[in-house]
C-alpha cells in the first residue's frame, strides 16, 4: 500500500532527530548530500581515515562522486561505528551487504534500542542468506516497526548532478515512513512512500541479478528488442518471487520495483550491468571483478538466493541461468541461447 504525503508530513521529523550514514561509497554519498538539503548536520561513517581527513579538508569524498560537494561543519565524520551509531536516532546503512556482518556481529543488540535502521543496501547478508531487514531483527532484536528501505529508481551518480530522481521508503510503520521520507524530499529528489518492507527489500536485490543479466545478453551482442522482452520476463519473474516470500496486495509497476528494475537494467551507471556486460565478453568473474574495482551486489545476491529458492516451488529461469554462468561454470552462450527458448 502507498502512503501519500502532505505539505505538513513533508516538514515532520525536521527536528528531534539525527541521521547516521554508515558507508563511504557512492551510494552513501549521494544519501549524504540529499539529507544535508534538509538536516542541519549528519554523522557520517567511513572505514577509510584518509578518506575522512580529505572530507574535512576538501569537502568532497575523493574517491566517489567528486562532484557531490559538502561544508565539513556539516558532516560528523568518524571511523568509529559504535559511536556514530550511540548519537544517532535514525541510522541509514549504505555499505555493500557483502560487509554488513563483518561490521555489525561484535555489537549488543542494547545498541540499536530505539534505533530506526532503514537500509540502502539493495543486497543478501551472505553470511545468513537473508536480506538487511531480516539480518537485523534475528541478530540485534530491532522490531520491523523501526526499520524501514530506501528504494529507487535512482543512480547516485545522478543525485550528484542534481538531476530529478524519484524514492519511495518503505516500512510498516507509516510514521517511520513518512519522517524519512520528508527528510530526503528536495529540490532534485522526490519521495512516496510504501508499506512493503519485506516485499521491496527483495525486489532490490533481485532487479540487481536481471541487471546482471542484461549485461550478459549485451556482450553476447543482443539487442534493444531482446532487451524489453528479458526485462518484462525479469518482473513477472519478480512478482512470483516476492508473492511466495511476503504475499501482501503490491503494485509491481510501480516506480519502487519495475522502475528500479528498468534502470538497473538499460543505464550505464548500472555497475550490476557492466559487471554482466563484461561476463558476456568472455571475462572471468575474477577478472571483471578487478577491472571494476566496484562491488556488484548481484554477484552475491545470486547465490543467495539459488539457495533460497532450492527452498520454494517457484520457477525462476533467468536467475538460474546467471547462477550457472557464475558459480557453475556453464559456458555463457549456451547457458543464454537457452534462456531465450523459454522466454515470451
Amino acid at each position: 500500500m502507498l502512503y501519500k504525503l502532505n505539505s505538513h508530513e513533508l516538514e515532520l521529523g525536521k527536528s528531534e532527530k539525527h541521521f547516521a550514514v554508515i558507508g563511504g561509497g557512492s551510494w552513501a554519498t549521494a544519501i549524504a548530500k540529499i539529507l544535508l538539503e534538509n538536516e542541519a548536520t549528519i554523522s557520517w561513517w567511513m572505514r577509510d581515515e584518509s578518506a575522512i581527513a580529505h572530507l574535512k579538508s576538501f569537502g568532497h569524498n575523493r574517491k566517489y562522486l567528486q562532484a557531490a560537494t559538502f561544508k565539513p561543519e556539516q558532516l560528523q565524520l568518524s571511523s568509529n561505528l559504535e559511536e556514530i551509531i550511540s548519537k544517532s536516532t535514525h541510522i541509514i546503512i549504505a555499505t555493500p551487504a557483502a560487509f554488513i556482518h563483518t561490521l555489525f556481529k561484535d555489537f549488543s543488540p542494547r545498541l540499536f534500542v530505539g534505533k530506526t535502521i532503514i537500509s540502502a543496501v539493495k543486497g543478501i547478508v551472505p553470511e545468513k542468506q537473508d536480506i538487511p531487514a531480516h539480518y537485523f531483527h534475528a541478530n540485534f532484536q530491532v522490531p520491523f516497526e523501526q526499520m524501514g528501505i530506501i528504494c529507487g529508481p535512482c543512480h547516485a551518480e545522478e543525485v550528484a548532478l542534481e538531476r530529478l530522481s524519484y524514492l519511495t521508503i518503505c516500512s510498516p510503520n507509516e510514521e517511520v515512513a513518512k519522517m524519512v521520507a520528508s527528510s530526503l524530499n528536495c529540490r532534485y529528489v522526490r519521495t512516496s512512500t510504501s508499506d512493503d518492507l519485506i516485499g521491496s527489500e527483495y525486489a532490490a536485490v533481485l532487479k540487481n541479478v536481471y541487471a546482471l543479466a542484461a549485461g550478459i545478453f549485451h556482450g553476447l551482442g543482443y539487442g534493444d528488442n531482446f532487451q524489453a522482452v528479458l526485462v518484462s520476463n525479469a518482473i513477472q519473474e519478480m512478482e512470483r518471487f516476492i508473492d511466495k516470500v511476503h504475499p501482501i496486495h503490491r503494485d509491481t509497476k510501480s516506480s519502487a520495483y519495475l522502475g528500479d528494475l528498468l534502470v538497473t537494467a538499460y543505464s550505464n551507471f548500472s555497475r550490476n550491468r557492466t559487471f554482466g556486460f563484461m561476463i558476456g565478453k568472455g571475462y572471468s568473474v575474477q577478472s571483471a571483478q578487478l577491472e571494476m574495482n566496484m562491488i556488484a551486489e548481484g554477484y552475491y545476491a545470486t547465490k543467495s538466493l539459488a539457495h533460497i529458492i532450492s527452498h520454494l516451488d517457484i520457477e525462476m529461469p533467468i536467475l538460474s541461468a546467471v547462477y550457472a554462468v557464475l558459480y557453475d561454470s556453464k559456458p555463457v552462450q549456451t547457458t543464454f541461447e537457452n534462456l531465450t527458448l523459454g522466454l515470451r
